[in-house]
């Protein structure tokens, strides 16, 4: 009898330790998964062409407007644009593309080239419901809310995430590619300015000169 009751206590024992351990575990707090930054690739954010900074950044423009993004912001060394998407009745997306236009150093003799750093950020809202009450005036007991309300939906940013598909921007430099040449004609490449000659430098003859300056 002594032996089974033991027994018992011990089983009951152990399985109070692993209840305590199984409790532990559900709330033990849980690790976050993300990306992280390896910086090992410079290939998907970048491409090298054979252009100027202003022909490589009109490409990327013309490319932009060829697949409906409004152009927000254009200039010889930067175009950034934005296109909204809706993929479900209650979410909206937004992408806003940004391109630089650097100019890359191939020696004296070398080709003309520009780096082309590209990024798109995609931000995506959902529609939120505020409740707004009716508040009236009441004389001296100053305003006092009633029961009557309305619910007004707005648009509330809940993720915002840099895109880093590969496939994705190899598409996009590859439509700069075939805008190029395009870009190329109408914005040539920079030359040189060219300074106007100075004309010669006259001495002035005594028959010029005032008398009074003749005058000893």
């Amino acid at each position: 009898m002594h032996l089974m009751r033991f027994s018992i206590s011990h089983a009951a024992a152990a399985a109070l330790l692993f209840s305590f351990f199984v409790a532990g575990c559900s709330t033990a707090p849980r690790r976050v998964s993300y990306e992280p930054e390896v910086f090992d690739s410079t290939t998907t954010h970048t491409r090298t062409y054979v252009a100027t900074e202003a022909q490589t950044c009109e490409a990327a423009r013309r490319a932009l407007l060829s697949q409906g993004y409004m152009i927000t912001a254009g200039n010889h060394e930067l175009v950034t644009g934005r296109k909204s998407f809706q993929p479900a009745a209650e979410v909206h997306v937004e992408v806003e593309f940004r391109v630089v236009c650097a100019r890359e150093r191939n020696g004296p003799n070398g080709p003309r080239s520009t780096i082309a750093f590209a990024s798109a950020l995609q931000d995506r809202y959902g529609i939120k419901k505020v409740n707004n009450s009716a508040t009236v005036g009441v004389g001296a007991i100053g305003s006092l809310s009633l029961p009557f309300s309305s619910s007004d939906e707005a648009l509330v940013k809940v993720a915002s995430e840099t895109l880093t598909d590969e496939r994705f921007y190899d598409r996009f430099f590859a439509l700069i590619d075939r805008f190029l040449p395009e870009a190329a004609e109408e914005t040539p490449t920079e030359a040189r300015p060219v300074l106007p000659a100075q004309p010669p430098i006259e001495t002035p003859l005594l028959r010029d000169v005032p008398l009074s300056a003749t005058r000893g």
